[in-house]
């Protein structure tokens, strides 16, 4: 099975966070979940884009203020990784609006961590997708002020009586 993996250390704390999805066909514009730009660049923007990403996932994902979406996207360059979405912030829109028969299909609920670098960062959520409970590792590309490229994880949280350690917040 081909699985895709964002596994993050911070040596300093001492933590370790990983979030493991199967690897699924290209997305609708071609694109798979590997692929895309890699070299980290703007080293002096790193805290800026932390906060850019921050104010989105709180904003527009958490607080589902969509409207707000083309403030914090590049519409026209925005390059989509996720399996299940197009490139644009016009798929994007549609994807965090679509309802199931219990609500929304995609539901973040809380930010966890902001890690960043450069033109790239990573947040930490919890939510749930079709009601099913799930860590959602969204990492950006940013350039001039707006996420341009995005890949994501989304997998499953198991029921707290089936966890297998007793690391991390949640």
């Amino acid at each position: 099975m081909n699985i895709v993996i964002f596994i993050i250390n911070l040596r300093v704390c001492k933590l370790h966070w990983d979030n493991i999805q199967p690897k699924k066909a290209p997305n609708l514009s071609g694109r798979s979940m590997l692929d895309g730009q890699t070299e980290s660049k703007d080293k002096h923007k790193t805290e800026n884009n932390r906060e850019l990403v921050k104010e989105f996932v709180e904003k527009v994902l958490i607080d589902r203020e969509v409207e707000y979406l083309d403030d914090f996207v590049d519409s026209a360059e925005f390059i989509q990784h996720s399996p299940d979405i197009a490139d644009g912030s016009e798929a994007l829109q549609l994807a965090l609006s679509t309802k199931s028969l219990s609500g929304f299909k995609i539901n973040y609920d809380q930010l966890h961590r902001v890690l960043a670098e450069g033109n790239f960062v990573l947040s930490v959520s919890e939510g749930s997708l079709d009601d099913t409970h799930c860590a959602f590792y969204d990492l950006f590309r940013v350039a001039d002020d707006k996420l341009v490229e995005h890949w994501d994880t989304i997998e499953p949280i198991p029921p707290r009586s089936e966890w297998k350690n007793t690391n991390g917040k949640f």
